[in-house]
């Protein structure tokens, strides 16, 4: 077992206490419970009398080198996560005006609020690769609170730490439970979730088309029904048509549909897109109520509420967006509602669920963000059932082996990298070369926790400041390591050449990755594909080929080509 040190800060009758490895196994108020199996690490606090937990620390060392390349996995889905040098920075919203953060509640997206910023630092997996062998960091669950992982390259420490500030405990509290492993990046991610005990998913790779990347809200039945008829007459057999945001009269009234725009309401659109062979899903954000909802108004004792009894805004989508509580019990009896609704009587066989961090963000005295998002997303499987759930914008640990499909990086930009005063935002905002490099580097993830969901690919020529290459490149990645190949393109538009690229990306074979290597903005992978070995690399900051798939190439142009 590796060695460490241990550090747990609590306060008693208000008095504050701490505890230290080496200060003895036991305090008077408080026993350490260890339990070191193989590649294994428990940590149990056992209190002897009511205490609030300020902190909890692991330390490890590690003597880093500058060929060290380290990866730490970032808050939620949309958070840019790949690996880095030891010694690169996050500033998080630091070069962000306070006026612009405070108006659009950009510190709501991610973890600005209970993280330590600039120092390099991740949540639930991490690890740090020399070579081929990585020295991985993980925990098995977030139930008890999410595991912040922070690197501190200076003084050779990885840090391991629960987010617990304040939470009341009275009975036993399992601190830590870890997986610590050395090896190549199949053995560890192999072993990660063995431990974890989670089934690895039995569902092939699906495709489909979304209506959000054309329309956005500016959605009804005559573009469903347009899209719908290009896709079925495509010739390809696409397995899911979803209808995204813009059905509903306004975020969290889920069940009051736009009568102008859907006028016999969604059960008709779910029966057409069933009649053309097709999964109609249907995009909701369950835990979210738009500030002028029917929802906010008229219950907003449903809200998550501030220290000042003010409801939680969780950022600036639709105006402004509040967070409902998953700990009130009427909140999910209005959930589990809407779920019979869409499911059973609408008929929709998967569902997206997007901005599911809202549900945590803000612990309760005695559950923390983890906790409660354990919990919600144990909710959403229930009454989901056996139909299928796309994941989006959630803490990934907290969805390992709970949802079907997953997003693994942000929304996709209909440019490569959005204006240059958009680049210091917050971590989650959208950008295509944001979302390509996570799609590369929660790559493992795929098979294991969840099939990926990459986010769309986008091969048509109008409304775009995307170049060919970009577009090119962005299919390739989401085809090479994606399990959810969406477009939102109208394929009734594409000509010869987006036809057959089409179909030569959802034809290829599986990929299995061999090698991926970040070096400054050059990202290069080696991968086997179709029985044969490849390689390409891109300039991430121009967002261009430095060495393209010739053999993916050859394959599409050896096609014949469509009428």
């Amino acid at each position: 077992m590796q060695q460490y040190a241990l550090t747990i800060d609590y306060s008693v009758n208000g008095i504050e206490e701490s505890y230290r490895t080496g200060q003895g196994d036991n305090n008077a108020a408080l026993d350490i419970c260890v339990h070191e199996g193989v590649q294994r690490l428990t940590i149990t606090l056992c209190p002897k009398q009511p205490m609030l937990l300020r902190n909890a620390v692991a330390t490890f060392h590690h003597t880093f080198t500058p060929d060290d390349s380290i990866f730490l996995n970032g808050y939620q889905s949309w958070t840019d996560s790949h690996e880095m040098d030891i010694h690169q920075m996050m500033p998080g919203l630091t070069l962000v005006p306070d006026a612009l953060i405070q108006s659009n509640h950009l510190d709501r997206y991610g973890d600005y609020r209970f993280a330590r910023y600039p120092q390099p630092h991740g949540f639930t997996y991490a690890y740090i690769r020399r070579g081929e062998s990585l020295r991985f960091f993980g925990s098995l669950s977030e139930r008890s609170g999410f595991t912040a992982i922070y690197v501190h390259a200076d003084e050779n420490t990885v840090t391991m730490e629960k987010d617990c500030e304040n939470l009341l405990i009275d009975a036993p509290y399992e601190a830590f439970d870890l997986c610590l492993c050395e090896g190549k990046e199949q053995q560890v991610f192999d072993l990660y979730f063995a431990q974890m005990g989670i089934i690895k998913p039995s569902l092939p790779r699906s495709t489909g088309y979304t209506t959000w990347y054309q329309h956005y809200e500016h959605i009804d039945w005559q573009v469903v029904t347009h899209n719908l008829q290009a896709m079925a007459a495509f010739p390809y057999p696409f397995d899911v048509f979803q209808i995204d945001d813009g059905y509903q009269t306004a975020v969290g009234d889920w069940l009051a549909v736009d009568r102008r725009k859907f006028p016999e309401g969604m059960k008709p659109v779910a029966d057409a897109i069933i009649a053309q062979g097709m999964t109609p899903g249907l995009w909701l954000a369950p835990f979210c109520a738009q500030k002028d909802s029917r929802l906010a108004a008229e219950h907003p004792q449903w809200l998550v509420q501030d220290d000042e009894r003010k409801p939680v805004c969780c950022g600036s989508n639709w105006g402004g967006f509040y967070a409902l509580d998953v700990c009130n019990p009427q909140v999910l009896d209005y959930l589990a509602n809407v779920f019979d609704v869409v499911l059973n009587q609408w008929g929709y066989g998967l569902v997206k669920l997007d901005f599911l961090y809202a549900a945590c963000v803000q612990p309760r005295p005695r559950k923390t963000r983890g906790q409660i998002m354990c919990e919600a997303m144990d909710f959403l499987r229930a009454c989901v059932g056996d139909k299928r759930i796309i994941g989006c914008g959630v803490p990934l640990g907290a969805a390992f082996g709970k949802v079907d499909y997953c997003r693994i990086g942000c929304d996709v930009s209909l440019s490569w990298d959005d204006e240059p005063h958009e680049n210091s935002m917050h971590r989650e905002r959208i950008s295509t070369k944001n979302t390509i490099l996570n799609t590369v580097f929660r790559r493992q993830l795929h098979g294991r926790a969840f099939l990926n969901d990459p986010d769309v690919f986008l091969l048509r020529e109008g409304g775009l400041a995307l170049t060919a290459a970009q577009k090119d490149i962005l299919a390739q990645i989401n085809c090479l390591c994606g399990g959810l190949l969406f477009t939102s393109d109208d394929v009734s538009h594409y000509g010869t050449q987006q036809r057959t690229q089409l179909l030569s990306r959802l034809n290829a074979d599986e990929a299995c990755i061999q090698s991926v290597e970040l070096a400054g903005d050059i990202l290069t992978l080696r991968y086997r594909q179709g029985g044969r070995d490849n390689q390409m690399a891109i300039d991430m900051m121009a967002g261009k080929w430095l060495r393209s798939p010739q053999g993916d190439q050859r394959q599409a142009e050896s096609r014949p080509a469509l009428p």
